[in-house]
């Protein structure tokens, strides 16, 4: 069973809004202190951080910053390590949108590519003496999609693919001091280029045997379990799609 500690720290990024902010305050109710990374929502990360500490002094900080640059990878270390340590890190900034192949171009490939594989290997490689001093745990938030391909979001998908290899490839590096695992969430929520299309949302809905999207707190809850109670996985990806990926097969 899992026993919280006041000193336990995790990181997460894009943690400004959505899934990322939800993980953030699962954790900081379960007595982490929490890293807010993020980049553009700045009015949304200060808005997090500041109700944070407002229920548990010096408990929350934040970081800003492009994951593709490595000044902020950079920016990210000096700050846990003026915090003094790193207990958990979770991968979940994330680019998403469209790129039919006719479409596609270069700066769709090194933006998908660089924020869902490049920035989290990046960040888990500097983190990795951190976290092994700790016996840490690095969860990476990947996407059903990177089984089951997307049409007309073929770099996406490959990103999210080569997430989960990375998710592998970590585990067996980074063991035995540092687990690594993936969450493949499914339909959480609708994305904001796509949040008005009822048509695709009732084609979606119908793929799903559960019949109903899922929450921010499903992925939330599935990330603590990994991260905390999981300490026996390493190397995994667990799917939370309210079934759609087993419909498919």
């Amino acid at each position: 069973m899992f026993e919280s500690k006041n000193n336990q720290v995790i990181l997460v990024t894009g943690a400004a809004k959505r899934i990322g902010s939800e993980i953030t305050n699962l954790f900081h109710a379960r007595n982490f202190k929490v890293i807010i990374h993020y980049n553009k929502s700045a009015v949304e990360a200060n808005l997090l951080c500041d109700n944070l500490n407002t229920k548990r002094k010096e408990s929350a900080w934040l970081v800003q910053g492009d994951l593709n640059e490595p000044i902020c990878i950079k920016r990210i270390i000096n700050l846990v390590e003026s915090v003094g340590r790193i207990d958990v890190l979770v991968n979940n900034a994330s680019s998403f949108y469209p790129t039919a192949l006719e479409d596609a171009n270069e700066s769709h490939w090194n933006d998908l590519m660089n924020s869902n594989l490049k920035g989290p290997f990046f960040l888990s490689k500097e983190l990795a003496p951190l976290l092994r001093k700790s016996n840490g745990s690095i969860v990476n938030i990947s996407d059903m999609h990177a089984r089951q391909t997307l049409k007309e979001h073929s770099i996406y998908t490959i990103a999210k693919a080569g997430n989960i290899a990375m998710t592998k490839s970590l585990a067996l590096e980074l063991a035995p001091e540092v687990r690594v695992n993936s969450v493949a969430p499914g339909a959480i929520l609708w994305p904001e280029h796509e949040k008005d299309d009822k048509l695709k949302h009732d084609k979606i809905l119908a793929s799903i045997p559960i019949g109903r999207l899922g929450a921010e707190s499903d992925i939330a809850e599935t990330t603590f379990f990994l991260s905390n109670i999981a300490t026996y996985v390493t190397g995994q990806t667990i799917t939370v799609d309210g079934g759609a990926s087993g419909s498919l097969l």
